[in-house]
């Protein structure tokens, strides 16, 4: 294979990863990029200045085509699962501590235990 066409296969292989990501990053929460590679925005349906009905929100592919291949999901249940999401984040993050705290006890009660110094 010649360096032309090898760098043309390494690029497409690469697009072909990218898109894999962009489909998992855009399954849960606030989605980053559309399964094609687009930008996602934040799009409401009519221009108002006080949107107080839920739904009329969403997150849309900046190339949205009703084609099936284009992201778009309503506002309010990505921004539902991300609160869910940042919930867990934060409830593992007080495990970790929480255990930490624990090891740090044992480890000063074993020293005593055993006659160590500090």
């Amino acid at each position: 294979m010649d360096p032309a066409e090898e760098r043309r296969h390494s690029k497409r292989q690469q697009d072909h990863i990218n898109k894999l990501g962009f489909v998992s990053d855009s399954e849960y929460g606030i989605p980053k990029r559309c399964p094609c590679g687009g930008r996602i925005i934040d799009e409401v349906r009519r221009k108002d200045d006080y949107d107080t009905l839920p739904g009329k929100r969403f997150f849309t592919c900046k190339n949205y085509e009703a084609d099936g291949f284009h992201y778009r999901q309503p506002w309010v249940i990505g921004v539902q699962e991300e609160i869910e999401r940042l919930t867990k984040r934060v409830e593992e993050a007080e495990e970790v501590m929480l255990g930490s705290s624990n090891l740090c006890k044992l480890i000063m009660y074993t020293d005593r235990q055993t006659g160590g110094s500090g």
